[in-house]
């Protein structure tokens, strides 16, 4: 053989090894879930509950990998520097993609730029609760003391610019009322402190606090869902007690680094959508309060856009800040 044919074999060898190895069919190495939050919260179950159902509809592995920090911007950070290929994705909750941004200054990425969103996979409303020997019994009964005694009722959150910090202040603003925020460094302390009846009120989540509301430790007043949730059947919902504006839902969902191919993009939204709707999975969701929503990545992408508004407004008008 001759030194040009045997360049010429040698670069037909790599043509075809490149050629091989981009034809490899996805997912052909671990595909990483990252949650921007520590173990054991709604975040992490919810990543944890996909991973094996992606498992076992797309092949591979899928391994979850909790890389908490500065409210989940770290993780979002780490997902929009991760090749746009399909082995790096994001399980979050509401607050990286729509809240984080305006409240935190030089976050690493661009929350409408950043990513290509596939699913919000679940969402769950909030509860308004106060202890079991309040005098408040009605939602009617809190608007009428706010009324009376402006910026008095105290209200527990799990820190500035939490879930349940945003829709205490979304219900003052849409009611032309105010209470008086009392920040926590996370939900336990909060619920502590309202089961002592340190503090008056919180709009807590439903999963966190349906176990106290069954058992008796916490008085449901009103829920932030369109709809009446089958799990707290008599607990009338914001808007039918007549307060517009403050339907409210917490979410977690599914993204990925900006630039994903399509046809993965397509399989994994098909393969989220299955795997909350997986017989042995959707009822245990429920159970805890979540409702199943399996949106489209458009569908994802405009209510991304719609969110991040809403809760820019929110945070600029209650004069919000992290701190």
């Amino acid at each position: 053989m001759t030194p040009f044919t045997r360049t010429v074999a040698a670069l037909a060898l790599g043509l075809l090894a490149a050629t091989a190895a981009q034809a490899q069919p996805w997912p052909s190495k671990p595909v990483t879930l990252i949650v921007p939050f520590p173990p054991g919260g709604s975040t992490d179950l919810i990543g944890r509950t996909l991973a094996p159902k992606l498992q076992e509809r797309l092949g591979g592995t899928f391994i979850v990998e909790n890389k908490a920090g500065a409210t989940g911007t770290v993780g979002g950070g780490l997902v929009k520097r991760a090749a746009p290929d399909g082995y790096t994705l994001f399980v979050s909750s509401l607050g990286p993609f729509v809240i984080a941004p305006h409240l935190i200054k030089n976050v690493p990425y661009d929350a409408l730029k950043d990513f290509d969103y596939i699913s919000v996979a679940v969402h769950a409303p909030n509860v308004l609760v106060v202890p079991a020997n309040s005098p408040h019994k009605t939602l009617a009964d809190v608007i009428a003391f706010h009324k009376a005694n402006p910026g008095k009722m105290s209200f527990a959150s799990a820190g500035n610019g939490s879930s349940d910090h945003l829709t205490a202040e979304l219900f003052w603003q849409e009611t032309k009322t105010s209470g008086l925020h009392v920040p926590y460094k996370g939900g336990a302390p909060a619920m502590a402190d309202l089961l002592g009846g340190q503090v008056d009120a919180t709009f807590m989540n439903i999963n966190t606090g349906l176990p106290n509301i069954k058992g008796g430790k916490l008085r449901a007043l009103a829920i932030t869902s369109a709809r009446r949730s089958p799990l707290l059947p008599d607990v009338p919902t914001l808007e039918e007690s007549g307060i517009k504006g403050v339907t409210v839902y917490s979410w977690q969902a599914v993204a990925a680094p900006k630039g994903l191919p399509a046809d993965i993009k397509t399989r994994l939204h098909e393969a989220i959508v299955a795997a909350l709707n997986d017989p042995a999975v959707k009822p245990k969701l429920l159970d805890l309060g979540f409702e199943i929503v399996g949106s489209t990545p458009e569908q994802f992408t405009a209510f991304q856009a719609t969110e991040f508004a809403r809760w820019k407004k929110v945070i600029e008008t209650g004069k919000i800040t992290a701190d």
